[in-house]
C-alpha cells in the first residue's frame, strides 16, 4: 500500500500551522516529528533518515555562504539606527522637491539605494514610513500613492543585490550567490524604474495627488550641493564597493558583506552617530534576525528529511514532471503556487518549504538555476505586498499616523503589485535580462 499521501498531508499540516501564526521553525520541526511517528505507525518510515540530521546541522553551521546574512543585516541596521538612511531620504526629497511627485520619486530612489546597501525590507519600510510619510501627507499627497510607493520601494531589497532572499535561495538551489546577485541586478533596476515611471505618470495625469514642494521649503545652490556631496556620495560609494567587489570577482558575497559592515560603521563614525547605544541596538537586531533564520534552517532540514522519508519528494517530482506543457507548465505552476502562498506566509517559509520540492524538478528539466532563482526572488518580492498578510504592509501600518487606514495601504499597494508582476513576466519571457550581466562578469567565486 502506498503512503505517498502522508507527504502531502505533512506539507498541508505545516501550512496550516504557519497560517495561524505558529513560529516557523517549530512548525516545521514539530510537523516533521509528528509525521515521522505517523509514518512509522502506518507505513514503513525508516528512522535512519534522522541519522543524517547531525551532519546536516553541522553542515548548516559550517556553511560559509550563510555568513553573508548577518553581515548584510548588520549593514542595514547600522544605516537605519545611526540616521544615515534618514538624512539620505531627506536630501533626496529636497533634490526632487520641485518636481511633481518628487517626494514619491525620492522614496523610490532611496528605496533602491538602501536595497543595494542593506537588502533588509523591514528597516527600509520603517525608516521611510517614519520620515517621508508625514511629509507627503502634509504637502497634499494622496494617501494611497504615499503608502503604496513606500511599501513597494521597501520591497526592492528582496531583488536588488545584496539580498538576504538571494542568499537563502542560493543555499537552497546550490548555486553561487554571486551569480544570483549579478543576475538580479537588471531585474531589480527594472522594478525600480517601473515604480518611478508610475509615480511620474500619475503625477502628470493628476497633479493633485502628488504636488511639488512649495518653494519656501526647498534649498538650492551651494547649500544643496554641499548637502548632496556629504550625505549622498558616501552611501553611493559604499554601494559601489560592495556590489563592485562581487561583480568583478574581487570578493565573495560574504567578504563583501563584511566589508560593507565595516563601511557602515565608518560612515556612522564620520557622521558622529556611532555610540555604544546604537551599536548595541544594531547587534541585537542582527542577532535576533540571524537566529530566526538559522532556527528556520534547522526546522526545514528536519522537515525535508521526513518529507523524503515518506516519499513526498518522489510523488511531487512525478506530479510536476507530468504537468501538461512541460517546462512552461512547470514554471506556471511554480509561479502561481509561490504567488498564492505569498498572500499568507513569509518569504522565508516559502523558500524553505517549497524550493526544496521544486528545485530538483527544475534541475531535471534542464532549467538554468540562476535564472530560476532570480524569477523566484522576483516572485517572492510580491509576498511582501500582497494583502492580507504582506509584511511590508504591516511594517508601514505600525508606524503610520492614525489618518492612514489599513484600507488605504492595501489600495495603494495594488498598482505596484501589478508592476512587479509585469516585470516578472518580462524576465520569464526574456531570460537574457538575467543572463546578460553574468556572461560579462569576471567569473565570480562560488561562495
Amino acid at each position: 500500500m502506498s503512503y505517498d499521501w502522508l507527504g502531502m498531508a505533512m506539507f498541508a499540516g505545516a501550512l496550516v500551522l504557519l497560517s495561524v501564526g505558529f513560529p516557523v521553525a517549530f512548525s516545521l520541526g514539530g510537523v516533521a516529528i509528528l509525521f515521522a511517528l505517523i509514518g512509522a505507525a502506518v507505513g514503513d518510515f525508516n528512522f535512519a533518515f534522522f541519522n543524517a540530521m547531525p551532519s546536516r546541522i553541522f553542515g548548516i553551521m559550517a556553511n560559509y555562504t550563510l555568513l553573508a546574512i548577518p553581515y548584510f543585516i548588520f549593514l542595514g541596521s547600522m544605516l537605519e539606527k545611526t540616521g544615515i538612511a534618514e538624512k539620505l531620504l531627506e536630501t533626496m526629497g529636497i533634490l526632487f522637491g520641485k518636481v511633481r511627485g518628487g517626494l514619491a520619486l525620492a522614496v523610490v530612489i532611496v528605496g533602491a539605494l538602501l536595497a543595494a546597501s542593506t537588502g533588509v525590507v523591514a528597516a527600509t519600510v520603517v525608516a521611510m514610513g517614519l520620515i517621508s510619510l508625514p511629509i507627503m501627507l502634509r504637502y497634499g499627497y494622496s494617501k494611497e500613492l504615499a503608502a503604496g510607493v513606500i511599501v513597494a520601494s521597501g520591497t526592492l531589497g528582496q531583488i536588488i543585490p545584496p539580498s538576504v532572499v538571494l542568499v537563502v535561495l542560493g543555499d537552497q538551489l546550490g548555486v553561487p550567490v554571486g551569480d544570483l546577485f549579478i543576475g538580479s541586478l537588471i531585474p531589480g533596476l527594472m522594478m525600480a524604474t517601473a515604480f518611478a515611471l508610475h509615480v511620474l505618470i500619475v503625477a502628470f495625469l493628476n497633479p493633485e495627488v502628488a504636488p511639488a514642494l512649495p518653494a519656501s521649503v526647498r534649498i538650492s545652490g551651494k547649500k544643496l550641493l554641499v548637502r548632496v556631496i556629504t550625505v549622498m556620495l558616501p552611501p553611493l560609494l559604499l554601494i559601489m564597493v560592495v556590489l563592485g567587489s562581487i561583480f568583478f570577482g574581487i570578493a565573495t558575497p560574504t567578504e563583501a558583506g563584511a566589508l560593507g559592515s565595516v563601511g557602515a560603521i565608518s560612515l556612522a563614525a564620520v557622521n558622529r552617530q556611532l555610540n555604544w547605544a546604537a551599536l548595541r541596538e544594531v547587534c541585537d537586531a542582527t542577532m535576533r534576525i540571524t537566529t530566526m533564520v538559522m532556527f528556520i534552517l534547522l526546522g526545514s532540514t528536519a522537515f525535508s528529511l521526513v518529507f523524503r522519508g515518506l516519499g513526498g519528494d518522489r510523488f511531487m517530482e512525478s506530479l510536476l514532471i507530468d504537468i501538461p506543457g512541460g517546462t512552461i507548465g512547470f514554471l506556471l505552476v511554480n509561479m502561481l503556487v509561490i504567488f498564492f502562498l505569498g498572500f499568507f506566509i513569509d518569504f522565508f517559509e516559502i523558500a524553505f518549504i517549497v524550493i526544496p520540492i521544486f528545485a530538483p524538478v527544475a534541475q531535471q528539466l534542464g532549467i538554468d538555476l540562476v535564472w530560476y532563482g532570480v524569477i523566484i526572488g522576483a516572485n517572492l518580492q510580491t509576498s511582501f505586498l500582497t494583502p492580507p498578510f504582506g509584511f511590508a504592509l504591516f511594517y508601514l501600518r505600525g508606524v503610520a499616523p492614525p489618518e492612514l487606514t489599513t484600507e488605504d495601504i492595501y489600495r495603494g499597494a495594488i498598482p505596484f503589485i501589478c508592476l512587479q508582476l509585469l516585470v516578472l513576466a518580462l524576465i520569464i519571457i526574456f531570460p537574457q535580462i538575467v543572463s546578460f550581466l553574468p556572461s560579462l562578469s569576471a567569473s565570480p567565486r562560488a561562495v
